[in-house]
């Protein structure tokens, strides 16, 4: 559909005209001129019809120009159909622990030992999918904190950076929570209230960073910024010596109770992942606790078009300056000056005769 974003600019196309008729008009000085040629100039008598003739075309032209000028002032533009966005959901925030540890072989997929980092990448991977209408942002910590991804509708690129994340591209010998926390707030407290989501995954203690976890919590509170916290591995898995098989806690590190408090204190909740099943009960869960809000909105994709009549005016004032040169009374001079010249010639000869 055509809209024209300043309409009243139409409200000026009789101004050229009101100018016209209302300003007064420059004193004309008539002036008598004897011209010795005026009999040939009378042979150029039939050359004022084309200038009358161009006259006409000059104001033409002229009037199409400012008619043009007009249009694009006018700033037209081209609204398309309307396009629906992204429902509006929630700013959801994920940290993903790449620690050394997440390392350990300790959960089972099928029939084989995985390690706990490919299954989060493949659970957290599929909950990234499913949050169509959040913004979705990537934080991966080990003894510091990055921002991989920030918060974006762009999920397909949230969860290609979580695949290619891989152990080592952080100091990987520490684990530093509350750094990771507090870049959580920093990314999340100017969003609107009551969208603010972190989920936290660890399979650690904090041990690095300038910032406990208990701090971070408590700013993640006052920005009321929820959060979840998940700490994944195994309770205990059968290791094989040469002395025989005895079971261990690969999981003996993993600070339960500060993240239950830190999920505790800003709203949220605390959740165990020993196993897949667990991790992936753990992510529907946070599908139905942090539901998508249905908001549609819309809108129209629009197309300006000023440049076009703009253009258009241009182009007709560089061919009227064009044809406004005196063609007619250049060829009109040289024309005179052939009629001089015979004249000239006729009467030498009549001398000589």
């Amino acid at each position: 559909m055509l809209e024209f974003t300043w309409p009243w600019v139409f409200l000026t196309l009789p101004l050229p005209l009101l100018i016209y008729h209302l300003m007064a008009r420059a004193p004309r000085q008539d002036a008598a001129l004897y011209v010795p040629f005026f009999s040939i100039l009378r042979r150029l008598q039939s050359d004022s019809e084309n200038i009358t003739s161009s006259r006409l075309l000059y104001l033409i032209c002229c009037t199409l120009i400012w008619l043009l000028i007009v249009l694009a002032a006018t700033r037209p533009q081209w609204l398309g159909e309307p396009v629906q966005l992204p429902s509006t959901g929630r700013d959801l925030m994920l940290s993903v622990d790449i620690s050394g540890s997440m390392e350990a072989q300790d959960m089972v997929v099928g029939n084989r030992q995985a390690s706990r980092i490919d299954v989060v990448k493949a659970v957290v991977g599929d909950f990234v999918e499913r949050r169509e209408g959040d913004r979705l942002g990537l934080i991966l910590f080990a003894a510091h904190s990055y921002v991989q991804a920030p918060l974006t509708f762009d999920r397909e690129t949230v969860g290609t950076l979580l695949e290619e994340a891989e152990i080592g591209i952080i100091e990987e010998s520490a684990t530093a929570i509350g750094d990771a926390i507090g870049l959580a707030v920093i990314h999340l407290r100017n969003r609107p209230e009551n969208s603010r989501v972190l989920v936290l995954l660890t399979d650690g203690v904090n041990n690095a960073g300038a910032v406990s976890p208990e701090q971070a919590g408590q700013l993640a509170r006052q920005e009321n910024i929820k959060i979840y916290t998940i700490g994944i591995g195994a309770d205990q898995v059968v290791q094989r010596t040469f002395f025989g098989a005895r079971a261990i806690n690969p999981s003996a590190e993993l600070d339960e109770a500060v993240l239950t408090r830190i999920a505790e204190s800003t709203g949220g909740r605390y959740f165990r992942a020993r196993d897949v099943n667990d991790l992936v009960a753990i992510y529907e869960e946070l599908d139905r606790l942090e539901a998508i809000e249905q908001d549609e909105q819309t809108y129209r994709p629009t197309r300006v078009l000023f440049y076009w009549p703009l253009g258009g005016a241009i182009l007709i004032s560089f061919l009227l300056a064009l044809f406004s040169i005196p063609w007619i009374s250049l060829a009109g001079r040289a024309r005179l000056q052939n009629y001089e010249d015979k004249a000239q010639e006729t009467e030498a000869t009549g001398s000589e005769a």
